[in-house]
């Protein structure tokens, strides 16, 4: 019977991101607690509320600085070895009081989560693609030996604070509100070890355009051929903060060369990984002379965004060009461009949405991209769509209203 109970334990865990919220719930295991135990999971009913008796002065969108100006309310969750999670509280914002060993501070125990809510025209406040993060969200606290959970009783939560905060969320068709959520190790001890105790917590920020020069302004590139963000066998492919922070040195070298974002290179024959923070594509005509729209593959070293996942199969649904996810060389490319075989390229998140190439950098060597000159055809085409889906212009099942989600009407 032991034995059984161990691969009984061992299949629900490997198939916690394939089965649904209910099925997940008749896998759990009694003992397992920080994985698929019936107290491995806080619930969305257990939310407890404390109301803000001070609201803030709301900001200008039109003078909004990413990340900068937050809410009214956060949402907090601890998590310990000894007592499992805790109720989620939705409480005024405030600053967090941590022990100064707390792994978070000392080995990087952190992941955080990057999304969106839009205030459409019809005045209904929208996500977009919430269970997609929290895929991607546990697959990076299993990484980082943070405790697993059930990512819609998340999304519900979230839904909730978000709600609370919905006039925080801008009346505006340029701007949205920043979800981030952040899980981080507390336990406070100075060993190398999985934490024994968490936190869960969200903040929300009103946003406008993530780069200085606009919404949707060319960017030059810097292609990188000393520093690398990720290399297969680490984990580039995770939405952890560590790999954020070493960027920000060799983002600030590209700017004095005169550029504002890297291009990120990965070995001998500098692979194309990303751009900044961005999945990067490329419209090209490919070697077979066929019109191709090509991005990096999920080879270890990318990470999977959202909106890069979403690119993808909206071209895969037009069906009007080759779509692959292959390697590209900066070589390849480079010759690509002299020989004005490239049409387009463009980095895709969710703080830019599209961010459209204007020139690269490389070896000494600044090659121009036809992106906005040849009219940016494709990339303002994914912009508009997306945008029409997540304020509402569009019907479409990516974007989920903000009572469907606290009722949980709707799950993926």
């Amino acid at each position: 019977m032991a034995v059984r109970n161990v691969f009984r334990r061992a299949f629900c865990y490997k198939l916690k991101f394939l089965v649904t919220s209910s099925q997940f719930q008749r896998c759990r295991l009694p003992g397992l607690r920080s994985y698929a135990s019936a107290t491995s999971t806080f619930k969305y009913t257990d939310l407890q509320v404390q109301r803000s008796t001070s609201l803030k002065e709301k900001p200008d969108p039109d003078t909004l600085v990413f990340g900068r100006s937050f809410t009214d309310h956060m949402l907090t969750i601890e998590w310990s070895s000894e007592n499992g999670w805790e109720s989620p509280k939705i409480s005024p914002f405030e600053n967090l009081s941590l022990h100064p060993a707390s792994t978070v501070f000392h080995y990087a125990v952190e992941l955080y989560e990057g999304m969106k809510a839009y205030r459409g025209e019809d005045h209904i406040v929208r996500v977009f693609r919430p269970y997609e993060n929290m895929k991607r969200m546990l697959n990076t606290a299993e990484r980082a030996t943070l405790p697993l959970f059930n990512g819609a009783e998340l999304v519900q939560c979230i839904a909730h604070l978000v709600n609370l905060d919905s006039d925080w969320v801008p009346h505006s068709t340029t701007s949205s509100l920043y979800v981030r959520p952040t899980f981080i190790g507390t336990e406070p001890s100075l060993g190398v070890n999985n934490p024994s105790k968490a936190l869960l917590f969200v903040i929300l920020c009103p946003v406008g355009p993530y780069f200085k020069t606009g919404t949707f302004s060319p960017v030059s590139l810097y292609a990188d051929t000393v520093n690398v963000r990720a290399w297969k066998g680490g984990v580039g492919n995770f939405k952890l903060g560590s790999n954020y922070g070493p960027t920000i040195y060799p983002q600030k070298d590209a700017e004095k060369k005169g550029c504002q974002q890297i291009l990120w290179l990965y070995g001998d024959e500098h692979h194309v990984t990303e751009v900044g923070t961005m999945n990067i594509f490329i419209l090209w005509e490919n070697e077979n002379g066929e019109q191709e729209l090509v991005s990096p593959p999920l080879d270890g070293t990318i990470l999977p965004g959202i909106t890069r996942k979403s690119l993808l199969q909206l071209a895969e649904r037009w069906g009007e060009f080759k779509v692959s996810e292959r390697p590209v060389t900066m070589p390849q490319l480079a010759s690509a461009l002299r020989q004005n075989k490239v049409q387009e390229m463009f980095g895709a998140g969710t703080a830019c949405v599209v961010c459209p190439v204007g020139s690269i950098l490389y070896k000494g060597e600044t090659l121009e991209v036809p992106t906005m000159s040849n009219g940016g055809k494709l990339c303002t085409r994914f912009y508009q769509t997306l945008m029409d889906i997540q304020y509402g212009r569009m019907e479409h099942e990516w974007a989920y209203t903000i009572d469907e989600l606290m009722h949980g009407n709707r799950r993926d």
